[in-house]
C-alpha cells in the first residue's frame, strides 16, 4: 500500500481516527522512564496520543501527511498538542537519531530490518514495545492475507533478545466482527548486566484482551 493510499484512507475514515493503544504497552507505561518517545508508523496516532497523554514528549512518524494531522488534531483536543512532534518520513528509510528515546513504540508495521536501528536508538534502561500480526494455522482472517508480512513463530522475540525482554506473547484473540487476530507482541529494555532491576508486573487478566484496531496493517 502506497503512501497516496493511506492518506485516502486516513482521509475517507475507512481506518479507525482513535485506535486503542497495546493493552500490554497501556499495562506497563507506569514503568516506563520519563522523557522522550517515538511512535514508528504512528498512522493516526494509536501510540503517541497514549504517551503524551500520560506526560511522555512524543514525535509521531509516518509517512501520511493525512495521518499525521487526525494526530495533531487528535492531541489538540486532549489538550496536549505541546507534547506531540509529528515527522512526515518513510520509517524504512528514516534515519533514527542514535540513544535519544525512553520509550519507542511500533504497532502493526513489519520491519525487522529496522531492529538494529530502533535498539540503537534507544538511550539506555529505555522500552521498546512492538506487536504485529503472526502467522497461524489455520490463517488469521484479520490482516494481511498473506504471510510476507506476519511475524513466524518466535520471530519477533529474536528479534528483541539483543535487548533485556520484559515480556512476550503469541496469541489468537476474536475481534468484535467475530473475526480472528493472530498477535505477537515484545516489550524489552536496553540494560545490561546480569543483575538487573525489573518493572513490576502489572494486574492482568488471565489472558490479555485485544485493542480494537481495525485492518491496520502498516505494510513497508
Amino acid at each position: 500500500m502506497t503512501d497516496t493510499d493511506w492518506d485516502e484512507r486516513f482521509a475517507s475514515g475507512e481506518y479507525s481516527r482513535a485506535p486503542d493503544p497495546s493493552p500490554v504497552l497501556r499495562a506497563y507505561e507506569p514503568s516506563f522512564p520519563d522523557g522522550r518517545a517515538l511512535d514508528v508508523a504512528a498512522g493516526t496516532g494509536r501510540n503517541a496520543v497514549f504517551l503524551a497523554d500520560r506526560g511522555h514528549k512524543v514525535d509521531a512518524l509516518d509517512a501520511s501527511k493525512e495521518g499525521l494531522e487526525i494526530v495533531r488534531e487528535r492531541a489538540a483536543e486532549r489538550g496536549i498538542g505541546d507534547r506531540i512532534e509529528t515527522i512526515q518520513a518513510d520509517a524504512t528509510t528514516y534515519a533514527f537519531p542514535a540513544e535519544t528515546y525512553d520509550v519507542i513504540a511500533m504497532s502493526y508495521f513489519h520491519a525487522l530490518d529496522r531492529f538494529a536501528d530502533l535498539i540503537e536508538s534507544l538511550a539506555p534502561d529505555g522500552f521498546l514495545f512492538v506487536e504485529g500480526h503472526l502467522r497461524s494455522e489455520p490463517p488469521a482472517r484479520s490482516g494481511p492475507s498473506g504471510d510476507r508480512y506476519r511475524y513466524a513463530a518466535n520471530e519477533l522475540l529474536r528479534a528483541g533478545l539483543g535487548l533485556s525482554v520484559r515480556y512476550y506473547d503469541e496469541t489468537t484473540t476474536e475481534r468484535p466482527d467475530g473475526s480472528e487476530r493472530a498477535t505477537a507482541r515484545l516489550l524489552a529494555q536496553k540494560s545490561t548486566g546480569g543483575r538487573q532491576s525489573y518493572p513490576p508486573r502489572p494486574e492482568t487478566p488471565e489472558r490479555w484482551p485485544d485493542d480494537d484496531a481495525g485492518s491496520d496493517e502498516r505494510d513497508p
